[in-house]
């Protein structure tokens, strides 16, 4: 919760849009939820609806991601067809041409103007189209211009559900899965005008991570909730993962050539350091690492997968190219590799981190120390990201003391016990 306040207060700073109407009412409509939900409750769910609205957290690569799972499942059962806020209407053209494959994936990024119209990453949005036109019957552009203007937000809404209503005329046997803004996904904005628009249609709403029904859904370990009888909320991505997802964006948007992950790898190192009551200027080692403010990792970002930046040399640049899962500690150099934010991960590595600094940073090569590492570093990630999720760090050891951790089992100062001795 440290971490989450310390980014969220850093958005607010840098993003006067906040405190607006239309966004307050999206917070204010959903408070809490009605019972946890299966993953086979939420698959019958959107099987049974003829028009699917996915909320998206448009700096998160996760919510476009469920949207092309989404897709890939009911395209199995029936036709289906894809409408999306992240591109205009004025360019379906281009999108058309790129579906025929007419023109390739740098060209529609381009005619797009997407890094410029959009802002937001290529690749999760271009696996998401990628994904339609393997598995969907068409692909529709939803918004207008003007994008950044909070005042006309309304009549993009409007907007959306005409072409929304467009695209069942022209498929009207098909599913459609509609990816839009979060905020337009009040019970008021998008939904009603599509009900409006076209009455006699099933509509589905599903929302991504809402934070307030976030925390009440961890203490249930549930991958979804039901808010009604036609809206839940599903669970892949931690808050913490969102807000640092979204400054992230922030600093690109205000001209850094490249990201600089630093920042959100202390403040998740930060974070499970307080949640484990380690402080951060203790000046020897025993029942607190010493000094682990000054033994923060140096966090190198690796350009893409097979990174190897011209500051990189030999044994760094082969551990770069080494990295599958996006971000790994290396305690030999005490440096942080990292090539995207992906918060279960990011978690599990900062927990290998603050093991190896507790057993002075000289002692990594114990075989024991390792077997203990594996297991910290699977407890770190499910701390920090109770969410069930696959991460590089599976353990069986760790699951287990992450379940008797939060079963009131293990007691904080056991776990602490464990990072300090092994």
């Amino acid at each position: 919760m440290h971490a989450l306040a310390a980014v969220r207060r850093e958005i607010v700073l840098r993003d006067s849009c906040g405190g607006r109407k239309y966004l307050r009412e999206f917070t204010q409509a959903f408070r809490q939820y009605e019972k946890a939900l299966s993953p086979e409750a939420v698959d019958q769910k959107i099987n049974e609806a003829n028009i699917v609205l996915i909320g998206d957290y448009h700096a998160l690569a996760a919510s476009p991601r469920y949207a092309a799972s989404v897709i890939e499942k009911v395209s199995a059962k029936r036709s289906v067809v894809l409408c999306l806020e992240a591109v205009l209407s004025r360019d379906q053209g281009i999108v058309e041409s790129w579906w025929r494959r007419e023109i390739g994936e740098e060209e529609l990024r381009k005619r797009l103007r997407f890094d410029r119209e959009w802002g937001y990453e290529w690749q999760p949005s271009y696996d998401l189209l990628s994904a339609a036109r393997d598995h969907a019957e068409a692909i529709y552009g939803l918004d207008c211009m003007p994008r950044d203007d909070m005042r006309r937000i309304r009549s993009r809404d409007r907007h959306a559900a005409a072409k929304v209503g467009e695209a069942r005329r022209e498929h009207p046997d098909a599913a459609i899965v509609v990816l839009f803004g979060e905020s337009h996904l009040a019970p008021e904005h998008l939904p009603k005008l599509i009900r409006q628009n076209l009455p006699d249609e099933s509509l589905l709403t599903i929302l991504q991570n809402v934070d307030t029904l976030y925390w009440q859904a961890v203490g249930e370990d549930a991958a979804a909730a039901s808010i009604g009888p036609d809206t839940i909320c599903v669970f892949n991505s931690s808050p913490l993962e969102k807000y640092e997802s979204y400054r992230l964006c922030l600093e690109r948007w205000n001209g850094d050539d490249q990201t600089d992950f630093a920042p959100a790898v202390y403040n998740v190192i930060f974070s499970l350091a307080r949640a484990l009551g380690f402080r951060l200027d203790s000046p020897h080692n025993g029942t607190q690492p010493k000094y682990l403010a000054d033994s923060l990792p140096e966090v190198v970002s690796v350009e893409s997968e097979d990174g190897n930046p011209s500051t990189l040399m030999g044994e760094c640049a082969r551990i770069t190219r080494a990295i599958e899962t996006g971000c790994r500690y290396v305690p030999d150099t005490n440096q942080f590799f990292i090539r995207e934010f992906n918060m279960p991960q990011v978690a599990a590595e900062a927990a290998r981190f603050l093991y190896h600094v507790c057993h002075g940073l000289g002692a990594s090569g114990n075989s024991n120390l390792s077997i203990a590492s594996n297991t910290l570093a699977h407890f770190g990630s499910r701390l920090l990201c109770p969410e069930p999720t696959q991460v590089h760090c599976e353990n069986d050891a760790g699951e287990e003391l992450y379940q008797s951790y939060i079963a009131g089992r293990t007691p904080r100062s056991t776990v602490r016990r464990m990072f300090l001795r092994g």
